[in-house]
């Protein structure tokens, strides 16, 4: 009998010395989880007979430490949650490894080649679509006309009155002595060709400024007055406090401009349009003595663009970047959370599915719910702590001593025993 005992003990220590291996062996693998052999006596109606491994359990809800790695499609959660993965099955995996990139057929992938779950967002939409695989749109973006310019300053109320002249071409530009200051900025037509939009500013009166604009350094036939308040140095007109103007110049339509002459607007390419309804939005801009200075002068629209790579944002979107600066939401991630993550099913060292015991998954956007945040650029590392595996080891080897010498006991009574007879 006591052999039998002894026996089942060194080969539930081996067991054991398995687990701790395999930890051991995982304590640089992101997201691992670590496991634990469960010791369980073996009886024989009431008699002991030995001793085995009755369960391993893994350490699921324990987070790993943070590492930080600077690429920006790596991504580890801060709280509850896994990220949700199909392979090539078509079975949903979940895991905390968020090593992510963009495979060739342009899908979210893992780094086993699993396509990451969560919804698609298609631009000029917002709003993310249906649960499924994540789809990276790879091909061009289309240019955007302009259509908007905001410009936000204060203009000098120490200007002296100008007058601008009625025309203006490259070759005869403005006399610097007939405005006080301009401002340029890049608009685009329709198929997204650069033009230069100039406002030049001057004093038509005390408390108003003209405003005269000119694109591409010729005269368009478009001037607004700019009024303030003499009191508060506030604008009044345009009205920023009217609903129906909201501090807006509208320019109107610029599609009709007669680009014919080559030589005077060499930026158009055949058939390219502004657009037919351009604003100027100078809300917060003031009128106080002193030095004139800008703040904001930046048009909307765009040319059109190549795609070149992706990012992730911490709230689980997919930003999708171009070789013209832009940057568009093209899907969001998804997280899933159990009501017993402890009785998932494990596939492989870092992955698991869905089990009778762990409940149907809740699935949620990152930070909804009880659904942990995310931490981009970074990655979470095993959980396993060497100073308690390595004690464990020496546990197990006093142990597996300890069942070799009942052994060898047993044996040199059995000797003598037999010696005696």
């Amino acid at each position: 009998m006591s052999f039998g005992i002894a026996l089942s003990g060194i080969q539930a220590i081996n067991e054991a010395l398995d687990v701790t291996s395999h930890n051991i062996a995982n304590a640089g693998t992101y997201g691992y989880k670590s496991s634990r052999a469960n010791f369980s006596s073996l009886v024989a109606g009431d008699q002991p007979t030995g001793v085995n491994i009755g369960s391993k359990t893994q350490n699921i809800g324990l987070s790993g430490g943070i590492l930080n790695t600077g690429r920006s499609l790596d991504a580890s959660i801060n709280g509850a949650g896994f990220f949700m993965v199909k392979d090539s099955s078509n079975t949903i995996n979940y895991t905390r490894v968020g090593i992510f990139d963009t495979s060739k057929d342009g899908f979210l992938t893992d780094a086993s080649g699993r396509r990451v779950q969560g919804a698609t967002i298609t631009p000029p939409s917002t709003t993310p679509g249906a649960q499924g695989d994540i789809t990276i749109p790879t091909g061009q973006i289309p240019a955007v006309i302009s259509d908007k310019l905001n410009y936000v300053g204060n203009l000098s109320a120490d200007w002296k009155v100008t007058t601008f002249p009625a025309t203006v071409t490259p070759t005869t530009p403005p006399d610097p002595s007939t405005f006080s200051m301009s401002k340029t900025s890049i608009i685009y037509d329709t198929l997204g060709g650069q033009h230069t939009l100039t406002q030049y500013f001057g004093a038509s009166a005390q408390g108003k400024v003209d405003v005269n604009y000119i694109v591409d350094g010729n005269s368009i036939g478009k001037t607004t007055t700019l009024e303030f308040n003499l009191t508060s140095g506030q604008m009044t007109v345009p009205d920023p406090t009217d609903p129906a103007v909201k501090g807006v110049f509208d320019m109107g339509d610029l599609s009709g401009i007669d680009t014919s002459d080559a030589a005077l607007w060499p930026g158009f390419t055949s058939g390219a349009k502004l657009t037919s309804d351009f604003k100027v939005d100078y809300t917060g801009t003031t009128y106080f003595a002193g030095e004139a200075t800008t703040s904001t002068n930046a048009a909307n629209g765009y040319a059109s663009g190549t795609f070149a790579g992706v990012d992730l944002a911490k709230d689980g979107s997919v930003i999708a970047k171009y070789s013209n600066g832009q940057k568009q939401a093209v899907g969001k991630l998804t997280l899933a959370t159990f009501p017993d993550e402890g009785a998932l099913t494990q596939v492989d060292d870092t992955s698991w599915v869905q089990s009778l015991g762990s409940g149907t998954p809740l699935v949620n956007y990152a930070g909804v719910g009880t659904t942990g945040t995310l931490n981009t650029s970074s990655l979470e590392q095993s959980n396993v702590d060497i100073t308690s595996e390595l004690v464990g080891l020496m546990t197990s080897q006093r142990n597996y001593q300890a069942n070799s010498k009942v052994i060898q006991t047993e044996s040199q009574m059995m000797q003598s025993l037999m010696q005696a007879i």
